[in-house]
């Protein structure tokens, strides 16, 4: 237990370091608070758009594959960072019919020899309603865990590898070499943002 809360302690502050934030007293504004709120959330809408634009561009079938599903989660800026324990954090929306449903964190922690940052945009497809009520009603959704996550193949032909493609939950991580093909997601813990 004690290892697991150092991990996600590590995770959280390897998060805020990575991103350039500082933590900082409470402030008792509440306008304040919903102008923050506001900002980070246009600042997710946009980079989730963003996101989506760009694997529609790069990968074909992708507009299709998320019009076919019952929900889609976009985390545009997933940051990983570490030296020999590291840990990857960002935020991201869920949209299901077109309109914004809820924002969320992703964050997770690996041991191992490992340095350095990098960024990534994960974009997560619940392609039934059954899968995407659970993920919405549970209290913290760990890919594996509470469901499983099958990561999308590409052809030879440069498209989605629809055979592959019946997973409840289905998973594309976009970097800026492209589309990446042999990750894994398992343990990646996902929260629900209140903002």
């Amino acid at each position: 237990m004690q290892k697991r809360t150092f991990l996600v302690r590590t995770t959280v502050a390897l998060a805020f370091a990575g991103q350039g934030l500082g933590i900082s007293g409470c402030t008792t504004t509440t306008s304040a608070g919903k102008a923050d709120s506001s900002a980070v959330r246009t600042e997710i809408e946009q980079g989730s758009y963003s996101t989506l634009e760009r694997l529609y561009s790069e990968v074909k079938g992708s507009r299709e594959l998320v019009r076919k599903s019952a929900g889609v989660l976009v985390f545009p800026r997933v940051l990983a960072a570490g030296l020999v324990v590291g840990g990857e954090y960002g935020k991201g929306v869920l949209r299901s019919g077109g309109q914004t449903v809820d924002y969320y964190s992703v964050a997770s922690v690996s041991v191992g020899f490992q340095a350095g940052a990098q960024s990534k945009a994960v974009v997560l497809l619940f392609m039934t309603r059954e899968a995407l009520d659970k993920f919405r009603a549970s209290k913290g959704w760990t890919a594996g865990v509470d469901g499983s996550v099958a990561l999308l193949k590409v052809g030879a032909n440069g498209e989605i590898d629809t055979t592959t493609a019946n997973n409840p939950v289905q998973a594309l991580v976009l970097t800026n070499a492209g589309l990446m093909a042999n990750l894994n997601l398992e343990g990646t813990k996902i929260s629900k943002l209140e903002l």
